[in-house]
Formats: structure tokens, C-alpha cells, sequence
């Protein structure tokens, strides 16, 4: 009987794509259906036999253990070598941005907590 195995909802193609190579890889019987014309149905991977599900599904859990790293890994490479920018760059990039959303910010707390400030008076 056919198992759900990997939902690909909300999952992008290079990660599906991986996910499908390493099943091949190790000869996994599966099969995919797609979220269909409107996106409501369940996209998905499924496997052919449920009694292979423990080890697949172990080996798919080891797969986005060492992806998430190594995505982390390249998050920080690029932060250090400032193709993403921190906090105080963006502020000197854009200031006016910077300051209208810290004002916002500001605003909505004070919004939040005047009912209770105003109880002690």
C-alpha cells in the first residue's frame, strides 16, 4: 500500500529535485502527485511500498539535516562577505526607510501598552 512520504507543497524545485534524485539513487519505488490547476490538492511523494517507509524516511531526514547546514553555511559566507546586508548597512543605504519603520514599531507599542500605563494615574 502507498505511503505519504514527502510533501511538496510550499517545498522549492531544487529541494524536490533532490529529494527525487536521491530516491532514484538508492532505487526507492515512488510516484508524485501535483497540487493540480488551482494548487488545493496534495503534492506530494509517495512510496510504492510501506515497507521501506522507516529507512526512506530516515535517509530523507538525513538529507535536509545536511542541507539546512550547508545552507546555513552559505547564509554565512554571504554575510560576511557583505552580499547580505546587516541592520546598519541597510540604515545607511536607506535611512528614511529605516527610521518610518522603527517609528512604526514605536507607535504600535505605545498604541498596546497606553491602557495599562494610564491604570496607574
Amino acid at each position: 500500500m502507498a505511503r505519504l512520504l514527502f510533501r511538496l507543497n510550499g517545498v522549492g524545485e531544487d529541494e524536490a529535485q533532490q529529494i527525487r534524485q536521491l530516491l532514484e539513487q538508492h532505487e526507492v519505488a515512488f510516484y508524485e502527485t501535483h497540487a493540480g490547476r488551482w494548487g488545493i490538492s496534495l503534492a506530494a511523494i509517495w512510496l510504492r511500498h510501506d515497507d521501506e517507509f522507516d529507512a526512506v524516511r530516515q535517509l530523507i531526514l538525513d538529507s535536509q539535516q545536511q542541507r539546512r547546514i550547508q545552507l546555513r553555511q552559505e547564509f554565512e559566507e554571504k554575510l560576511r562577505n557583505g552580499e547580505i546586508p546587516d541592520w546598519r548597512q541597510r540604515l545607511v543605504e536607506r535611512p528614511v526607510d529605516f527610521i518610518a519603520v522603527a517609528f512604526a514599531i514605536s507607535a504600535i507599542l505605545a498604541i498596546m501598552l497606553w491602557p495599562f500605563l494610564t491604570i496607574f494615574d
